[in-house]
């Protein structure tokens, strides 16, 4: 499995490895450009497309870019994907007409915003999907979600003790959230005795999960636990059973937030686990690629995964989390 570095150690290999293309100029070190430019010309501005901005996840992923980007001397321009595919075309077509030079994608449908990707590669534009993939973009960093999946359901059904049934609250048609199911559903194969009583999509947000988990649960009272697919599902899903009278059950999440931090540290809170991902990394490191495939540079790896780890009460206070 490829692991990369924490945030500090990707800035400190970006900006050597950027020196080296530059013959250690007096540019910023993360300055593009330079006789290892691709077109001899620096990268000025960097879109950023993400789904949601009501996401902590995603306002995470913005101050690690942003943060890189000040030190290239470079503009972020951040754009809300909404959850909307067609919000997404029009921004990009946007960010065509404006001529920037690294797009980093986080797509709200990976197969649908296909065609406006390409658009943008056509226009001479370096696209790298961060957190998940999007058809045609030149290159993808994402946590490794099918490992994610796996360690969310691992630790939910040796929580209920290898046996009973469970709902799962799904997500939109991405990469990410489609990659966690599978690895949630691989871990079922070796539980036979645990039963999926209802698998239902939401929205990736806590409003949402709040409606759907609602009405699942009204409808199946006597569940065991809950495998939600993010975490602002997850506390939806802890907020529904609350509100519908069930304290007994175990819920797991995905993404090691700090408003699942919080809620997890009560003793009494039913939301147990979640399989922890870095958003900042994510985005810094995306960064990284598109500056090495802007500059011409060979990138040994064009398709990459970052490993997640399981965050509980045992390990929750050993855990960094996002700031």
């Amino acid at each position: 499995m490829y692991r990369l570095p924490k945030t500090t150690s990707v800035l400190a290999a970006l900006a050597a490895g950027t020196l080296a293309v530059s013959g250690c100029s007096e540019q910023s070190p993360l300055q593009s450009g330079g006789d290892g430019g691709q077109s001899g010309e620096e990268i000025e501005t960097i879109g950023l497309m993400v789904q949601d901005l009501s996401n902590p996840f995603f306002t995470a992923m913005q101050t690690g870019v942003e943060n890189a980007a000040e030190d290239m001397g470079a503009e972020v321009v951040t754009e809300d994907g909404r959850q909307d595919l067609g919000a997404q075309n029009e921004q990009i077509d946007a960010f065509i007409q404006q001529q920037i030079d690294i797009l980093l994608i986080n797509a709200v449908d990976s197969e649908g915003i296909g065609p406006a990707v390409q658009r943008a590669v056509d226009a001479g534009i370096t696209v790298v999907a961060v957190d998940v993939t999007a058809k045609n973009a030149d290159a993808f960093i994402t946590s490794d979600n099918v490992q994610a999946g796996r360690l969310a359901c691992e630790h939910l059904f040796e929580a209920i003790g290898g046996e009973g049934s469970i709902l799962m609250l799904d997500g939109t048609p991405i990469s990410s959230i489609q990659d966690r199911v599978t690895g949630c559903e691989e871990v079922m194969e070796d539980y036979p005795d645990i039963e999926v009583a209802g698998h239902q999509h939401g929205d990736n947000n806590r409003e949402e999960a709040l409606t759907v988990a609602t009405d699942m649960l009204t409808a199946n009272s006597e569940v065991d636990g809950i495998f939600a697919v993010n975490d602002p599902t997850a506390l939806g899903a802890n907020l529904a059973a609350k509100q519908t009278g069930v304290d007994d059950l175990v819920i797991v999440g995905v993404d090691g937030s700090p408003a699942a931090e919080k809620e997890m540290a009560k003793p009494d809170s039913m939301f147990q686990a979640t399989a922890a991902q870095d958003p900042k990394q994510l985005g810094v490191s995306g960064l990284e690629i598109a500056t090495k495939l802007f500059n011409g540079e060979q990138v040994e790896n064009t398709e990459q995964l970052v490993e997640t780890e399981l965050i509980t009460r045992d390990n929750l206070d050993e855990y960094e989390g996002w700031e």
